[in-house]
């Protein structure tokens, strides 16, 4: 279990150092002299590219939950 935190956090800092532009938007970008707003491009389409996965691993993480909750059983004669 501590590995798959660890590789999940790892694999964050990955993906937060990510270049998501096209090769098309890249080049208009650079081309310009206004370097914030390319990286404010990159910071959306990351953001973008994010909500998606985000948003299938909680619902994958609830199904989960969900199935896999161990069974309670009762017992009403034992506490009678």
């Amino acid at each position: 279990m501590q590995r798959k935190i660890i590789f999940l956090i790892f694999s964050l800092f990955l993906f937060l150092r990510t270049n998501a532009q096209c090769a098309m938007c890249r080049a208009v970008l650079e081309s310009g002299e206004d370097q914030s707003a390319a990286e404010g491009i990159n910071d959306g389409i990351v953001f973008l590219m994010a909500v998606p996965y985000i948003l299938v691993g909680t619902i994958g993480f609830i199904i989960y939950r969900k199935f896999n909750k161990p069974q309670k059983v009762k017992n009403t004669e034992e506490t009678l």
